[in-house]
């Protein structure tokens, strides 16, 4: 069978010189980018816990993590500049983990502050969330109990409750399965809670209770 005469093939041959202009293009145009992006970008590094630490507690390099933040004017931060020297200074009252540092919260104690104070309670299992943690805040619920009658105690008055905050938690050292919660309340609060016979619950509050 006789076919239309096949046409000219035309090959387009590759310019390496402009396929290694192009990707050198290419490389500094992502180059530049970069170095824009990073010179535009306001975020500093600065310290934050990294661990929960106690008020008093020696704090150690461990204790500490370094953030980027694009921090507004008056936020009080401690540059990352100042690693070594915050290692080895005291916390002044208990600090939760991935909190940022800052001044306050280092040198004397001034923990509980006036007007404050701190009570140990011991919990049972069931009456309090799983994973509290310092710094969550709570409400503390007990019914007084006067005694017992027919082997159900009995209330002796209204439920007591106060709004509180977790300065930790810890397994009671008996095979109770109880966890003791220090909280952090007001006086007044402290020594009504204190002075409750009861079963204490905790309540845990939700983020600006």
């Amino acid at each position: 069978m006789n076919g239309a005469p096949a046409g000219p093939v035309i090959r387009r041959r590759i310019s390496v010189p402009r396929v290694l202009l192009g990707a050198v293009l290419i490389l500094g145009l992502a180059l530049a980018g970069a170095i824009v992006a990073n010179r535009v970008d306001t975020r500093v590094p600065v310290l934050a816990v990294a661990r929960d630490i106690a008020a008093g507690q020696t704090i150690t390099d461990a204790d500490l993590t370094v953030v980027r933040i694009a921090a507004e004017a008056g936020v009080a931060t401690v540059p990352e500049a100042q690693r070594t020297t915050v290692a080895g200074r005291t916390a002044s009252m208990p600090v939760a983990a991935g909190t940022l540092l800052h001044e306050g919260l280092l040198g004397e104690v001034v923990f509980p502050a006036a007007g404050q104070a701190v009570i140990a309670l011991g919990v049972k299992p069931g009456h309090a969330p799983s994973g509290l943690a310092a710094g969550t805040k709570v409400t503390v619920l007990i019914v007084p109990t006067a005694g017992a009658a027919g082997g159900v105690a009995t209330s002796a008055g209204p439920v007591v409750h106060a709004k509180a905050t977790v300065v930790s938690v810890e397994q009671a050292a008996d095979q109770s399965g109880q966890q003791v919660v220090s909280l952090l309340l007001a006086s007044a609060d402290a020594t009504k809670v204190a002075s409750t016979v009861g079963e204490p619950s905790l309540i845990q509050l939700g983020a600006g209770r």
